[in-house]
């Protein structure tokens, strides 16, 4: 075991256990970060608390994205790859490791770590707190101590050598991703994979979402991204309509109306999803809407009205069969 190694943070202190290989990596920000950890108390017993071999499965964290537990970000941009290292680490910095173990816990047991916490207000979450579901945390919660990470460095992945999930990117990468997702959209959907369009038009509105909560309600920079929201959004309503998924459709395109009542495509795609569900009235109300608002809309429109007569008279004519049949 190699001497103690005191990190040049308050109240951290390493010591290397098996020496790591080559040089210190490159821990630019968005670098994705992979490691096996046990963490222990600094009782005589080393009681374990979590380890991620015995869940099954390596950890990982993205450089510079705010990971909860902030310490681990320091600890591993401290070693090499396949190091294996111990970190004693006071109470200041391991406050909010029960919150981080009970979401771990969590994944590993297959549930989705963040449902407690979206239903509830700030204050309940706070009392939400004392009572983390498993003894151990709570009583870590209740009582705060240093704690013991053994970490083994697995691997350092530069942001261009694998593929982020959404929300690991920057938000000037979000702003970047959100219009080539657009047009991967736009291809998907041409070529008839409509599940794949959607997925992409999801994506690339979740990354615009996330810009859009940075900015004031209703400003210049807050509209614009609104506007290429609502694109995205009715984008990917075309590919519910070819799913069949009408009442959807209906449902995010009224709550597009309902902040945004001039936009012409959304009267549009939601009068296709009127006529789709046999609402003969609100689907003529939105073409005539359409047409208010975009006469340059007017062929698409008479093709839909003259689609809508068509399937109509369809079924009116399946209806006085079926009451012949009946009365026959």
């Amino acid at each position: 075991m190699a001497n103690a190694l005191l990190l040049n943070v308050e109240g951290v202190k390493k010591t290397i256990l098996h020496g790591g290989a080559g040089e210190l990596p490159a821990f630019v920000t968005g670098s994705r970060v992979t490691f096996h950890f046990r963490t222990t108390k600094c009782d005589e017993e080393r009681t374990v608390i979590d380890d991620s071999k015995r869940a099954g499965q390596p950890m990982h964290i993205i450089v510079g994205n705010m990971f909860k537990l902030e310490v681990w970000e320091v600890l591993l941009t401290s070693m090499r790859v396949n190091e294996v290292a111990e970190f004693w680490c006071d109470t200041i910095h391991t406050g909010v490791y029960p919150i981080l173990s009970r979401s771990l816990r969590q994944m590993a047991e297959g549930r989705d770590p963040t449902g407690w916490q979206v239903h509830t207000c700030g204050l309940a979450n706070m009392f939400a707190y004392h009572t983390l579901g498993y003894e151990d945390l709570d009583e870590l919660q209740k009582e705060p101590q240093p704690l013991v990470f053994v970490i083994e460095l697995l691997q350092v992945e530069a942001p261009s050598a694998y593929q982020r999930e959404t929300w690991a990117l920057s938000s000037a990468e979000k702003m970047q991703a959100a219009p080539i997702l657009h047009g991967e959209g736009n291809r998907l959907f041409k070529l008839g994979r409509y599940e794949q369009a959607s997925t992409k038009y999801q994506e690339a509105i979740v990354c615009l979402r996330n810009l859009q909560t940075k900015e004031k309600p209703w400003e210049v920079q807050w509209l614009k991204l609104e506007k290429m929201i609502n694109t995205l959004v009715l984008n990917y309503c075309q590919c519910l309509l070819k799913r069949e998924e009408y009442y959807e459709v209906l449902e995010h395109t009224s709550d597009i109306l309902r902040h945004h009542p001039g936009i012409a495509k959304a009267y549009y795609v939601r009068a296709r999803a009127h006529a789709e569900v046999w609402n003969e009235a609100e689907a003529k109300a939105d073409l005539q809407k359409v047409l208010e608002l975009e006469p340059a809309m007017r062929k698409a429109v008479r093709r839909e009205l003259a689609l809508l007569e068509s399937r109509l008279e369809e079924k009116r004519a399946e209806e006085r069969l079926r009451c012949r049949t009946m009365l026959g």
